[in-house]
């Protein structure tokens, strides 16, 4: 059973993409440079690094990479499972996500990365295998979940479906009107917000394990939040 859309389905998901800026900016500015949830610059990190780009680490780039991977894969398995057996995979999702989370930020708490531009070490690769663990599960359960232009962890599609639908002469297939631009608009700047607010914190010397468990507290949050709601109400099948 998958959770009804909705303003409440649509509003976990905007806070989510908030928590994917303030986890890249952990990502980026302290444990990498590397992403954790947007695998596409990722990718091209790798690819970089492989041919000896300055300050780019092929290992946290590689290991980031990994862990998504697996955490994909464990989550794709993991929810399909609980989907069989007529139950609700969506607050599974979030509580595995926010459980990895929480134990990268333990982790993160326990190493001594809190400046920007410190080596990358094995406690560093470990966080991010964590995180980007996490992250393919939300990817996964965002995907499955389907709410339109709030893929929770990419900007690129509801930026350019917001200015494609801004254009009168637009593709119908695009969609427009103010309350799809309104949720497009409301997506990317959530992105942004999130990214923001983590880099202010960092340069306010908040410990990069605080950005962690804050999404994971807010995953966690919104699973008993989604638990708690009427089933007949709030819930359909797949």
């Amino acid at each position: 059973m998958k959770p009804k859309a909705g303003v409440g389905l649509t509003s976990a998901m905007v806070v989510l993409t908030l928590t994917t800026g303030m986890i890249e900016a952990v990502s980026f500015l302290v444990l990498g440079p590397t992403f954790t949830a947007v695998q596409t610059g990722n990718l091209l990190f790798l690819a970089f690094a492989l041919i000896g780009a300055a300050e780019l680490s092929p290992a946290a780039a590689g290991v980031s990479l990994a862990g998504f991977v697996v955490g994909a894969v464990a989550g794709s398995l993991f929810e399909a499972y609980v989907d069989i057996h007529g139950r609700r995979w969506f607050v599974p999702g979030l509580t595995t996500e926010a459980l990895l989370l929480g134990c990268g930020g333990l982790v993160a708490w326990r190493i001594s990365a809190d400046e920007p531009g410190g080596p990358v070490t094995g406690h560093h690769l470990l966080v991010i295998a964590l995180v980007a663990a996490a992250m393919g599960v939300r990817n996964v359960t965002t995907m499955r979940v389907q709410v339109p232009d709030v893929p929770t962890t990419v900007s690129t599609r509801p930026l350019t479906a917001l200015l494609g639908g801004l254009v009168p002469a637009a593709d119908r297939r695009i969609g427009s009107g103010p309350r799809v631009e309104g949720r497009r608009f409301v997506s990317v700047g959530a992105m942004f917000a999130g990214g923001l607010l983590g880099a202010w914190l960092l340069h306010e010397a908040v410990r990069p394990a605080v950005l962690l468990l804050v999404p994971a507290a807010s995953a966690l949050v919104l699973g008993v939040v989604f638990w708690a709601m009427p089933r007949r109400r709030t819930w359909e099948p797949d």
